[in-house]
């Protein structure tokens, strides 16, 4: 079992990486860091004497002044190699660097520079490095204004405010999932790499990203509809947009019902993909569920009786309690890395109408269990 650290933890890439480490208990530990380690040499030795893995993910993105995030940069760099001399430790380090290494700017001189001070500190000691050149990274959980275009459109149009596009540039693009498997297999290779240019699985431009979010708020917030996914990178914005809502408010929705002497009719769901469409019963106070889901699209609509569906978003505490009730049927949707359940909370039998955009697959189920 491998020994694993993250130093920006916290952060957009490195909680992503925690979360996935978590889901492979028999292949990683995971040594917990808090950013308050650099400020204490005794403690950030104590963290780097535990490592066989150093994930180097910490680093100021932007400031008002370039020189400042120049400096706390490379003088996070200089603490940790400081700290790995003073332990006599030789742990494998693996650095996000960026594509701006290539521009004139400070940002990229910091990630540049910082790279090389880890390929020399490697050249004097036993050491292994991996310095890996990402491109632009989207995905869940990314701090609008500060992350990635795609984190402040998100947040933007999901909550009625207009985005405006300075430079309609071409991204070259990758999804924070798909860069966590990158890095979880660079852990498990442990060689020497001192550039390792991370290829980019998607091109847009910045209009294109920005018409595709407008159409998920207009099909998907507004409407409920589920809107035609065309490829990998398609979900895998959906899914980003999904995240930036304000879910706490914005669900339960009520079903539009058409009744009649008959009784009554209800549509559950509007498609532009395909899935698995299941129905179940449950008996009173019995609880379905306590599982996420990191790609998979899913939805559940109560019909008959009385819910309580719960979601929690991995590595937090806080609960979204909502409670349903089948004479005045609604669903909730189920956002990405968030565990959920429903359970019967009335006198009779549950009715629930399941929608998910994908059949189930018990090789590659893509769902695990935790708690809500």
């Amino acid at each position: 079992m491998l020994k694993i650290g993250i130093t920006g933890q916290s952060g957009f890439v490195g909680q992503h990486l925690f979360n996935t480490l978590g889901l492979q208990p028999e292949a990683f530990e995971r040594i917990a860091f808090e950013n308050t380690f650099f400020e204490d040499s005794d403690v950030l030795d104590q963290f780097v004497s535990q490592c066989d893995i150093i994930v180097h993910l910490a680093a100021m993105n932007r400031h008002n002044d370039p020189q400042v995030l120049y400096d706390t940069n490379i003088g996070l760099v200089n603490k940790l190699i400081e700290s790995l001399e003073r332990t006599d430790s030789h742990p494998h380090i693996i650095m996000s660097s960026s594509s701006q290494e290539e521009r004139d700017n400070l940002y990229g001189k910091s990630k540049k520079v910082g790279r090389e001070l880890f390929v020399k500190w490697t050249e004097r000691s036993k050491g292994t490095f991996t310095g890996m050149i990402i491109p632009n990274v989207f995905g869940p959980f990314g701090e609008p204004y500060y992350n990635s275009v795609i984190a402040t459109f998100s947040h933007q149009i999901s909550h009625d405010e207009t985005p405006k596009i300075d430079v309609d540039g071409d991204l070259k693009l990758i999804y924070v999932g798909e860069l966590v498997m990158e890095i979880i297999q660079k852990s498990l290779d442990r060689i020497n790499e001192s550039v390792y240019k991370v290829p980019h699985s998607a091109e847009a431009k910045v209009s294109e990203i920005l018409s595709l979010l407008q159409k998920y708020k207009s099909e998907y917030q507004d409407k409920g509809e589920i809107p035609v996914i065309s490829n990998t990178f398609e979900l895998n914005l959906f899914n980003t947009f999904r995240c930036y809502m304000d879910i706490k408010n914005h669900f339960p929705v009520k079903f539009t019902q058409h009744t009649d002497s008959r009784g009554s009719f209800v549509e559950i769901i509007r498609l532009g993909v395909g899935g698995q469409v299941s129905f179940s019963t449950t008996v009173p106070g019995i609880t379905r569920g306590n599982h996420f889901h990191t790609r998979k699209i899913e939805r559940f609509a109560v019909i008959k009786g009385k819910a309580l569906i719960q979601l929690r978003k991995i590595g937090t505490d806080e609960v979204f309690d909502f409670y349903l009730d089948g004479s005045e049927p609604a669903y909730v949707d189920m956002p990405i890395w968030y565990t959920h359940n429903i359970k019967n909370i009335g006198d009779e039998v549950l009715y629930t109408n399941f929608w998910i955009n994908e059949p189930y697959n018990p090789e590659d189920a893509d769902t695990y269990f935790e708690e809500v």
